[in-house]
């Protein structure tokens, strides 16, 4: 196995998403509805552990919706459910944002509607971008080179580390 460098324990990750969803609610607690769009499948894991915590933290009814792309072709984007995003808050969240690329064709079925906000949330930001996205709220930010690779480590719906190697 190539060498690890863990820049996330499972204990951290656990404070990053409760800080993730204290944000998102503190930023859209004038609402009473927040749409999170996890980014299939590593992105719905993340997704479903912010709604555990907003849940606990407000009174924001909060809905789980998958997105479904191939992430080296990302052209069609399927959404689990048919929803009116028309005037709704959708976050889209993943565990990584390596290019920006599967986040920005994420967006794709979100620009039929007109929705109030659309925002994003991942676990970790990687600063070096080819596609020209900025994520609102952010796990960990982290500098690296283009050689080098952040992967998050789940087992189920468990988030075990984030490293890079």
């Amino acid at each position: 196995m190539e060498s690890r460098n863990i820049i996330l324990t499972q204990d951290i990750i656990q404070k990053k998403i409760e800080r993730i969803a204290y944000e998102i609610y503190e930023l859209n607690s004038d609402g009473t509805e927040i749409i999170l769009a996890g980014i299939w499948d590593r992105g719905m894991i993340v997704a479903r552990k912010i709604a555990d915590v907003l849940e606990q933290i407000s009174p924001l009814k909060t809905r789980i919706i998958s997105l479904h792309l191939d992430k080296q072709h990302p052209g069609d984007v399927k959404v689990s459910e048919d929803i009116d995003f028309n005037d709704k808050v959708v976050v889209v969240v993943d565990d990584v944002a390596n290019s920006g690329r599967t986040m920005l064709y994420a967006l794709k079925p979100l620009l039929a509607y007109l929705p109030k906000k659309i925002q994003t949330a991942v676990l970790v930001d990687r600063k070096h971008k080819s596609f020209p996205l900025s994520v609102d709220f952010v796990g960990y930010s982290l500098a690296t080179t283009l050689q080098d690779m952040v992967l998050v480590e789940m087992q189920g719906e468990d988030i075990i580390a984030a490293y890079f190697e």
